[in-house]
């Protein structure tokens, strides 16, 4: 019987990490979760971020519910969202590595899973990876060079590096050639909305029963 994947996807710190890399976050997620689940099954990917305050930032909050509307299309995705709290006037994230934490274990505690693929650096989850283990299961890191934690290298079983290699392919615009001209991946139109989301047809998620239509999703302002 083939492993089945979970993906677990730290939102934030994938968005910051595409815009300080590669200057770009339009990632084509169900392409993403393929290059990473391989020739094994998918079960399911996660998708974590912060909800944008309305009251703060209404245009950050429209733009994100359309990223969101957008993101939950790709077939075997679910969005989990936290929220923002104020300390010392800074708007920081609250409750987001818990629920990720949360889910992680209470999914590889009923056996949803055989593998755990955490998208994140963070030192924050490398207990939680650690409890994963101690149930048998086994545990993958995909991380960014100079963006994760030692302690998330000591504890994952396999580490996927996010370079410039990975990605390619992955984006939903196209490759940037030399010259300036862009090589497109899919013969399916991108279709941009004023938040500049782009969403098109492509291949399903690898190994799973059920269909194969899958959105391609870019996001710019507010997903952070």
């Amino acid at each position: 019987m083939e492993d089945r994947v979970a993906i677990f996807i730290d939102g934030s710190n994938l968005y910051h990490a595409l815009k300080d890399k590669f200057g770009r976050a339009d990632l084509n997620f169900s392409e993403f979760a393929r290059k990473l689940v391989g020739t094994r099954r998918l079960f399911r990917t996660y998708y974590y971020n912060v909800l944008q305050d309305p009251a703060l930032r209404p245009e950050g909050y429209r733009e994100q519910q359309e990223f969101f509307d957008a993101l939950r299309k790709t077939p075997y995705l679910e969005v989990r969202l936290g929220g923002m709290k104020r300390a010392a006037g800074i708007p920081v994230e609250k409750g987001l590595d818990i629920m990720l934490a949360t889910d992680l274990l209470h999914f590889g505690w009923n056996g949803l899973y055989d593998i755990a693929v955490l998208v994140s650096g963070d030192a924050d989850f490398a207990y939680a990876l650690q409890a994963v283990k101690n149930m048998g299961k086994h545990v993958e890191v995909a991380y960014f060079e100079g963006n994760v934690s030692r302690d998330l290298l000591e504890v994952t079983d396999y580490g996927h590096l996010l370079d410039q290699e990975f990605f390619k392919g992955l984006w939903a615009r196209g490759e940037r050639r030399a010259g300036g001209g862009r090589r497109r991946r899919s013969r399916v139109p991108v279709q941009a909305s004023e938040a500049q989301v782009q969403v098109a047809v492509a291949a399903g998620p690898p190994a799973v029963d059920g269909p194969r239509e899958a959105s391609i999703v870019s996001f710019v302002p507010g997903d952070q």
